[in-house]
């Protein structure tokens, strides 16, 4: 008999068999248990021979090419002479070793040498692994790896590192544990990623190349000519998608956008792609666009001599409040300037000055309307791979962005507000009015309290207030290039100026709730990726030192903005620190993975 892979021999028969097996148990079983492989008599206990006798089985094997199956009685008198105990255990253990025969007790076949061959290539081949693995195992736990010879193990590593899977038989044989941080510790440890890899975008979900879709010509259609007006494109120095512009005509604002939905149609294969990224990701390496760089190339608003816009001509009252809107794809004429450039021609160009002067008193409505200001370090982070110097630039608080942050908001509201006149869907963005907050204090630590008084901003298919903005209805159109439901509602604009069927509030919220999806993908990638270059920044120049800046009191820690990274950290302080103090700071350590850095307090400056 065989009972769990052992020799038995059965004593007494009844309902339940008395078996005395190999090592001396007796023990009583189901018949159904066991598989009879010789009728007996037999030696109790089994004294059978542990290893095959192979050549008789070989022999046994070249006989039966192309023959009918035998039964193991049959093969054991074929290969041997005689069916006994001892011979039936030796073709039983050749039937349970697989690579001559197959099949049961009943009916074994021989298997073919092509068979036999690929089989033991199979076994080989496992047997190599096995000896891989734990040779790798050796290595990893003495904190060592092969890149060549353990690359396997590694990818499996690197996999969850990456988000790509949830769970790793190399992390469970190590006892660490089976999370994207940790096997991006382990990775650290054993140098195969150095830390200027970046694993937020793959663990995030965001494809990291630009959309292949061909887009058509633009449309024959009239566009106004404002080709006479001077228009600036003010951005960051570097950007690459130029995507609005400022012009000035005696009456009007004007705010003129890239005309994307142009040549980017509802679900044309550009536009369902960009729905499903939701937005361009402007990681320290470098930008993914959202569409094609053909988009960008053609409509980018100053990287032709004309540019084709849609614009938005703006007339506001005494009081900063928008009086009417006027609509129109145009041709426009435009220089590109940086923020840096635009703040010296704000005391030189008139135009500039007189948007300077609405912006002023646009943003001074706001806040009589509830809108908080709010306004904390921050920073440009930019590294050129592979090996090229990280930059970490501060945005110095120019009047130039606030001018073109308050014109992108007029533009806003200005829409929502014809949107509501003509029942146009369109995806608002809303939020509630900022928490009241008592006492709060001047200066940055003041900023640091009342960001946190803003609730999430929402989208709605119907008008509501910003509280954050101050706006009792504002819409985000300025960035088609970038922001997909920037782009969907240029789509409606361009339908409903050329009376066509527009998207119902249902496929409006439909697009917002696809965008938003993996829009929150992006911020999660963006916001990590930023810090996470700033880290390695930090590792990279281990002597830094810098200075802090006390938002918020905990004793015995505070929480210190830092301008020059752009951080805002808790550092353990000595003794009592007003809020706003300015305090000298530098690198204890850095936990890469984690996204942890431990500041040293080295005390109050000035």
């Amino acid at each position: 008999m065989v009972y769990r892979g052992r020799p038995a021999y059965v004593e007494q028969v009844g309902p339940r068999l008395a078996l005395w097996t190999a090592d001396g148990q007796r023990v009583r079983v189901r018949p159904k248990d066991v598989i009879l492989l010789h009728p007996g008599p037999a030696d109790a206990p089994p004294r059978l021979p542990g290893d095959i006798d192979w050549p008789p089985l070989l022999e046994a094997w070249e006989v039966l090419q192309g023959e009918e199956p035998l039964s193991l009685a049959e093969l054991a008198a074929l290969a041997y002479g005689d069916y006994t105990p001892a011979t039936a255990w030796a073709v039983w253990q050749a039937l349970q070793d697989g690579l001559y025969f197959t099949g049961s007790p009943q009916a074994i076949q021989a298997r073919t040498p092509d068979d036999v061959e690929a089989l033991r290539r199979q076994r080989e081949q496992r047997q190599r692994q096995r000896e891989a693995w734990h040779a790798f195992l050796a290595r990893a736990k003495q904190g060592r790896v092969d890149p060549e010879a353990d690359a396997e193990f590694i990818h499996e590593v690197e996999q969850v590192a990456l988000g790509k899977r949830a769970r790793s038989r190399v992390l469970e044989a190590l006892g660490v544990r089976q999370t994207p941080v940790e096997a991006h510790r382990l990775l650290l440890q054993w140098g195969v990623w150095s830390p200027r890899v970046n694993p937020y975008p793959a663990r995030y979900g965001i494809v990291t190349h630009a959309p292949q879709h061909p887009l058509p010509d633009l449309p024959d259609e009239p566009r106004l000519d404002l080709t006479h007006l001077a228009a600036w494109a003010i951005d960051d120095e570097g950007s690459q998608d130029p995507d609005d512009a400022l012009s000035w005509d005696g009456e009007r604002l004007w705010v003129h956008v890239a005309d994307v939905a142009a040549l980017v149609p509802p679900d044309s294969p550009a536009d369902l792609e960009a729905r499903e990224r939701g937005s361009s990701v402007y990681l320290p390496e470098g930008v993914v666009p959202m569409l094609p760089d053909a988009a960008r190339e053609r409509l980018g608003l100053g990287l032709h001599p004309v540019s084709p816009a849609l614009s938005f001509g703006l007339r506001l009252d005494e009081h900063a409040r928008i009086l009417d809107v006027v609509i129109r794809p145009t041709w426009v004429r435009v220089r590109r300037l940086t923020y840096e450039d635009a703040e010296t021609l704000l005391d030189q160009e008139p135009d500039l000055a007189r948007m300077w002067e609405l912006a002023r008193r646009y943003a001074a409505r706001r806040l009589r309307q509830g809108a908080r200001l709010v306004s904390l370090p921050e920073v440009k982070v930019r590294v050129q791979m592979p090996d090229g110097p990280i930059q970490i630039k501060p945005l110095l608080p120019l009047r130039s962005r606030d001018l073109v942050r308050e014109a992108m908001l007029m533009a806003g509201e200005a829409i929502a507000q014809y949107a509501q006149q003509h029942n146009l869907p369109l995806p608002y963005t809303t939020q509630l009015p900022p928490r009241e907050v008592d006492d709060v204090p001047a200066g940055l630590a003041g900023m640091y309290a009342l960001r946190r008084t803003f609730h999430r901003s929402e989208y709605k298919s119907v008008p509501a207030p910003h509280g954050g903005l101050g706006l009792e209805a504002y819409v985000q159109a300025t960035s088609p290039l970038r922001r997909y439901l920037d782009l969907v509602v240029h789509q409606q604009l361009r339908a409903h100026l050329a009376g066509r069927e527009v998207l119902d509030a249902s496929a409006v919220l439909e697009r917002v709730g696809m965008a938003e999806a993996m829009r929150e993908h992006v911020r999660l990638a963006e916001r990590r990726s930023r810090r996470h270059w700033i880290l390695v920044y930090l590792l990279e120049n281990p002597d830094w030192q810098g200075e802090g800046i006390v938002v918020e009191q905990q004793p015995p820690w505070v929480t210190v903005a830092i301008p020059d990274l752009g951080l805002i950290e808790r550092v353990h302080a000595r003794g009592e620190v007003p809020l706003n103090s300015h305090v000298l700071l530098r690198v204890r350590n850095v936990s890469l993975p984690d996204l942890r850095v431990h500041l040293e307090w080295l005390g109050i400056q000035g």
